[in-house]
């Protein structure tokens, strides 16, 4: 297993991360201790968790109770900042909050610290400066190693950046965000900002919500995943558009004797600023898929072509 570190951090993780977002909600107790269990023999060391995973807690919890002593092994990521009870006040960057959600993680995890702490969305009601120095005071005591941030503009970024800096702050090291061969935006502005800034990029949806996997088709009615699931997320994906760049980069894959599953991984994977690919997985088998998806080095034609087949 390839290990990079995270932007110009210190913190150093595998190229193919854990989604643990399936943990309480699509798998029970022991269909993820499988999977946690085929994670670690395989040489993953980046699991990726939120609060909010699970309905409420229970991804960190089931997390908390089937690694053991296996935590120290992993390098342990989760989030705060959405909303965590039915009223809707439990949620956010405020201080106040951020204290008590880390504490609530460090109960379910069973653990004394978390490695990399993300603000999962934005809080338009908090000033970015209190929410970091609320971050600033958990690094300090012990309780987290680092920060990063999830789903902020990237003007949103560079500010935090420059109030981290202009106040002797810890930086954020990490943005995690969507983006795959079907979705791209964030390349006009966010990455770019990153690569100034070093930071890195743990790209979430790399499969495109299923579209990259090879086994949706067009004109057919998706029977399972995210895509029977939700209907906006099935408007999204399943177009013309889009089936007509799945089915050219099939046919590049079919070409070299590749999947489109590797293609999906591997791209990413071929980015200077990503240092791990994170994906979910519900059956042990995926475990193995996913790492050796991710091992195809493709060429700088190849990925010229890439290019020109997606955007359109």
């Amino acid at each position: 297993m390839e290990i990079r570190n995270i932007g110009n951090s210190g913190l150093r993780v595998s190229l193919v991360g854990l989604g643990c977002n399936n943990f309480g909600v699509r798998l029970d107790r022991d269909g993820t201790r499988k999977v946690i269990h085929a994670a670690l023999d395989a040489g993953i060391t980046l699991f990726d968790t939120a609060d909010i995973y699970g309905n409420r807690g229970g991804s960190e919890t089931l997390m908390g109770e089937i690694l053991g002593e296996r935590r120290k092994d992993i390098v342990l990521a989760s989030k705060f900042g959405m909303v965590m009870d039915e009223a809707g006040e439990k949620k956010g960057g405020s201080r106040r909050y951020i204290m008590e959600a880390v504490e609530a993680s460090l109960r379910r995890l069973k653990t004394d610290w978390i490695d990399l702490y993300q603000m999962h969305r934005i809080d338009p009601l908090t000033p970015i400066e209190e929410t970091l120095r609320a971050l600033e005071d958990l690094i300090r005591q012990g309780k987290v190693r680092y920060v990063g941030c999830s789903n902020k503009p990237s003007w949103q970024v560079v500010d935090a950046l420059w109030t981290s800096r202009a106040n002797g702050l810890d930086v954020f090291i990490s943005c995690q965000d969507e983006y795959s061969l079907l979705n791209r935006d964030i390349e006009a502005e966010l990455i770019p900002a990153m690569e100034a800034n070093g930071l890195g990029l743990l790209p979430f949806y790399p499969l495109a919500s299923g579209m990259l996997t090879g086994k949706y088709r067009r004109g057919e009615t998706p029977s399972g995943g995210r895509l029977a699931q939700a209907s906006t997320v099935r408007d999204r994906h399943m177009n013309d558009r889009t089936f007509t760049i799945v089915e050219a980069l099939e046919k590049f894959c079919a070409d070299r004797g590749r999947t489109i599953l590797e293609l999906a991984f591997s791209w990413l994977a071929c980015k200077p600023v990503i240092p791990s690919v994170i994906a979910g997985a519900t059956k042990p088998e995926q475990i193995a898929q996913n790492i050796k998806a991710a091992s195809w080095k493709l060429t700088a034609e190849e990925m010229t072509e890439v290019d020109t087949i997606t955007a359109g």
